[in-house]
């Protein structure tokens, strides 16, 4: 891995980017896609042990196979509310994988309780193989058939989305046999949050949404963030529910969710998905959550304002619209060098944006490639210059000028510094008018 992150003094080892954000003191490049995420999840089908991908056209068109159930089934509610604004993609993780489903035949592909919903239908064929009868041997998930073929034997049978066939068998006509002894793990525990966390670490993603109440996770998840961002270099934010941070990397749920079945923490899917998939010139500000949880706004006035001064999301009833009150993380103790600007998401957004960009272009144009003499420096500059200009373009920063990018030598013959200006822009949330009446 690449060095990266925040630095004090010009003494890294690690080749990289180590980028510092600081707020000021007051009296060919292109910019990378947004709509990233990541959750670990108690699911009842799914690979086991990996991380693994799903698209919103995956969750759509392949969720029975990927997931273990329809697009439209109230196990799906909450993947539904994650691609519910704009996600792109979410790197998922089974926290609860279990014991495989089997019979005779052949074993589910994934353990947990949905194999035993997968049952075997086979069908003696006679007369059309000379040398013996052949089988048709179909596999059903509940009562739709997933996959059909006509074998003479086990061997000649060829795994499919929901089973492994167990090849040395004997194949015998039966009306349906189910696959039995598939479970989910009956308890998950820290361990299994470490273990996502280990392996999601090399991915890119924008959010990381965790479901989980218990505080000891939620700091797990929180320690993991800082050292990301801080140590490593690698921009994202973290939500979590009621967890009170203090980081601007992490963003905490207030409001919970009142659905029979579903964690009280339910609504973290919709914001992990809204927060990945808002764009950097937007904000979530008095965005309408358009999901499927009932979620519980029954707050005062001064119960919200006390919220926002808290650092906490929070959902609040606009007529007949539950909508965000105000885009914000938990970062709350503000001092000279970071303000509170930095507890607003949008301006994280920009932030995030410029950090991973600007160390994308450093890592993969120029780290060992261009020499660190002036012209190599001046073209560096260039590229920043180039990010800068595409953000302005769209409004997320302003009164941007080329000379607020310097590009130096650094203290070594193989280091540059970079010192850049940038304001971001922030959507309009308050209005302060005064009418004269003449």
């Amino acid at each position: 891995m690449l060095g990266g992150g925040t630095f004090i003094t010009q003494n890294k080892t690690l080749p990289g980017a180590y980028i510092n954000f600081v707020s000021a003191a007051r009296a060919t490049a292109a910019l990378s896609d947004r709509g990233y995420a990541a959750m670990a999840l108690e699911l009842d089908w799914g690979a086991d042990g990996q991380v693994f991908a799903v698209t919103a056209s995956d969750l759509e068109k392949d969720s029975q196979k990927l997931l273990g159930y329809a697009y439209t089934d109230e196990k799906l509610k909450g993947l539904r509310d994650l691609f519910r604004s704009g996600l792109r993609k979410a790197y998922l993780y089974r926290l609860n994988s279990g014991a495989k489903a089997a019979n005779d035949f052949a074993e589910a592909r994934y353990s947990g309780l949905r194999g035993n919903d997968v049952r075997i239908v086979i069908t003696a064929v006679e007369g059309e193989e000379p040398e013996g009868a052949s089988y048709s041997v179909k596999t059903y998930l509940d009562t739709k058939e997933v996959d059909a073929q006509t074998v003479r034997t086990a061997a000649d049978l060829a795994d499919n989305d929901f089973v492994v066939w167990k090849k040395g068998a004997a194949l015998a006509a039966t009306a349906g046999t189910a696959l039995t002894g598939g479970s989910n793990k009956p308890a998950v525990t820290g361990d299994d949050y470490q273990l996502f966390l280990d392996k999601i670490e090399s991915y890119s993603f924008n959010t990381l949404g965790c479901l989980s109440e218990d505080k000891a996770v939620c700091a797990l998840f929180q320690q993991f963030t800082k050292r990301m961002r801080n140590e490593a270099g690698v921009k994202f934010q973290t939500v979590l529910y009621r967890s009170a941070a203090d980081f601007e990397g992490v963003i905490s749920v207030e409001n919970s969710a009142s659905d029979a079945g579903w964690p009280a923490s339910s609504a973290v899917y919709w914001v992990t998905g809204a927060e990945a998939g808002c764009a950097v010139n937007k904000s979530l500000t008095n965005a309408k959550y358009d999901g499927e949880f009932a979620i519980e706004t029954g707050y005062r006035q001064s119960e919200l304002e006390a919220g926002l001064k808290g650092g906490k999301l929070m959902f609040h009833r606009v007529g007949d619209d539950v909508r965000v009150l105000e885009d914000i993380n938990t970062f709350v103790s503000f001092t000279d060098e970071m303000g509170a600007d930095f507890a607003d998401n949008q301006t994280m957004r920009v932030l995030d944006q410029i950090g991973n960009d600007d160390a994308l272009l450093f890592n993969t144009r120029y780290l060992g490639v261009v020499p660190n003499d002036d012209g190599g420096r001046i073209s560096f500059w260039n590229d920043i210059v180039k990010l800068r200009q595409e953000m302005l373009n769209i409004r997320a920063i302003e009164n941007f000028k080329a000379e607020d990018v310097t590009v130096r030598a650094g203290a070594t013959k193989k280091s540059v510094v970079v010192e850049n200006t940038v304001r971001p822009v922030n959507a309009m949330t308050q209005l302060y008018m005064t009418t004269v009446v003449a």
